[in-house]
């Protein structure tokens, strides 16, 4: 087990937002949901969606050594690949409550029902990248009906 000031430890579950009684997926989508706000206030579409590659490519690095520290294939506290692919579903919604609300619950029905290719990812990437890039999938997947939707809006 890693320290608990390691930063692998710290990065991959979200801050500790991973240890949350709960689904810790949902909790870590929904604290994921803070950050955003402000990285799109301060810098923008590309801002977020720069942030949100970054996150990604930390979350791999972080879940990878957690969950071999762990000996599991994707520890349940990892929430890191929630934040990535939560911000992947905002990169296009402006901050407002309302959207921020329903791309939290479209990115939340898709990281659970992980549709193809996101199943594809989950069943057979390893380590911290096959951790990760399903919820990355399914963070693509939402910012496609996400940013149909703010075009309806």
């Amino acid at each position: 087990m890693l320290p608990p000031w390691h930063p692998a430890r710290i990065i991959s579950t979200g801050g500790y937002v991973g240890y949350l009684p709960g689904p810790a997926g949902t909790w870590g989508s929904l604290v994921a949901l803070v950050p955003a706000w402000f990285i799109r206030a301060w810098t923008g579409e590309t801002g977020l969606a720069v942030a949100a590659a970054i996150m990604t490519v930390v979350a791999i690095w972080a879940a990878d050594l957690y969950a071999s520290a762990r000996d599991m294939k994707d520890p349940g506290s990892v929430v890191a690949d929630e934040f990535a692919g939560q911000w992947f579903t905002l990169v296009l919604v402006p901050n407002d409550l309302t959207l921020y609300a329903f791309a939290f619950v479209v990115f939340r029905v898709l990281d659970i029902l992980k549709p193809w290719p996101a199943s594809w990812a989950d069943r057979n990437l390893p380590g911290g990248f096959g951790i990760v890039v399903d919820d990355v999938i399914a963070g693509l997947m939402g910012l496609v009906l996400m940013g149909a939707l703010v075009e309806l809006w």
